[in-house]
């Protein structure tokens, strides 16, 4: 790896407590060069511009795919990431799909350490706090030809992150929008999948909702996921969430809740959730939480359903009784080294010193 450490680090203005999520950056990142059939030398390097035109492959053909993780940073000052073989395995899944190469676990992992090991003072402590980490691929080739790019970039990036919802949300049911179809690019994290549902979620903004659930394409009668999130869904005391498939994707938040909530004792089915299943039990009494969990927001519990022109109200849990803020509070203290780690998904990051280039 050549490492190129910036001369001009804007640690020095970087306040933890007053920070903007997504556009406030650390000081490195990773780039690789993909050419001639054959990915280069990872690089870390300052972070910054990187020259481009229009005629980028990625921009005009949409190859082009990313991951979502993050880095925590216990009570004393050590550093872990969160099962990062799972966002390996799940870019080149994507990046398959979309006719681009594969990296190597090396690239990817030995750049992610790197990364996050010269950028740890950008990890804010404290409750809700993490460096939200974006690997991504695409096209860089300059052609305006529709076909399969011959040059690529894999990047890596990284900004300091605190909690995405402090308060309930309220989502619309969708009846005519769809994230996925089948034989489609659902279970890819590809860009292009957000571009397209900023739209329908634009729209329920302004019917006073905060996001969307994603129904099926062909009958709108199935729960897909919520948002850019998983979905659950607790009748009674039994949890539901849809299977993962070509539409849905498999989310490594939503994995971990699956294996807490088994291991709490749980009733927990993994199966297809009927729109009017839960539009019943919301009648009846017995619907007690929806939620939605991923990287960023790790669990958003919902206040409210909006469904055919009606607004279904839930449940307001307290803790104590919410399986989502239990289930939680159990992924959060095992990130962040508060609790044992009985699964392995604990990746400490050795402080290194680095060599520079």
């Amino acid at each position: 790896m050549i490492i190129q450490k910036t001369e001009n680090s804007r640690i020095s203005t970087f306040d933890p407590n007053n920070f903007s999520f997504g556009n406030t950056f650390s000081d490195h990142m990773i780039i690789c060069e993909y050419e001639n059939g054959k990915w280069g030398e990872v690089k870390l390097v300052p972070y910054g511009p990187l020259l481009f035109t229009p005629a980028m492959m990625g921009v005009n053909y949409g190859q082009a795919c990313f991951e979502g993780m993050k880095a925590y940073k216990d009570n004393d000052g050590q550093v872990f990431l969160f099962r990062p073989e799972k966002n390996f395995e799940r870019i080149n899944k994507s990046a398959k799909r979309l006719a681009m190469p594969e990296i190597t676990e090396e690239m990817f992992l030995d750049g992610l350490k790197a990364l996050v090991n010269i950028d740890r003072e950008w990890i804010p402590q404290g409750e809700g706090n993490s460096l939200y980490i974006r690997p991504l691929i695409f096209a860089t080739e300059e052609a305006l030809k529709a076909r399969v790019a011959n040059k690529y970039m894999f990047a890596i990036v990284a900004t300091p992150a605190k909690m995405y919802y402090t308060e309930p949300v309220s989502v619309k049911i969708s009846d005519h929008y769809s994230r996925a179809a089948n034989g489609g690019v659902g279970s890819a994290k590809a860009a292009g999948n957000y571009a397209a549902s900023f739209y329908p979620t634009q729209l329920a903004i302004e019917e006073g909702y905060d996001q969307i659930i994603w129904t099926d394409d062909a009958t709108h009668e199935y729960f897909e996921e919520s948002g850019t999130m998983n979905v659950f869904v607790r009748i009674n005391d039994t949890i539901f969430t849809p299977p993962t498939s070509e539409k849905i994707l498999d989310g490594v938040t939503r994995d971990s809740f699956i294996q807490l909530a088994k291991k709490r004792g749980f009733e927990i089915k993994i199966e297809p959730i009927k729109v009017k299943d839960v539009v019943e039990a919301q009648k009846n009494g017995t619907l007690k939480e929806v939620w939605g969990v991923g990287t960023a927001v790790v669990t958003t519990v919902f206040q409210a359903l909006g469904y055919k022109g009606e607004k279904l109200e839930l449940p307001r849990l307290s803790d104590e009784e919410s399986f989502a803020v239990t289930l939680k509070n159990d992924l959060v203290n095992l990130q962040t080294n508060i609790s044992e780690d009985p699964f392995g998904w604990r990746v400490l990051v050795e402080k290194d010193v680095l060599e520079t280039a």
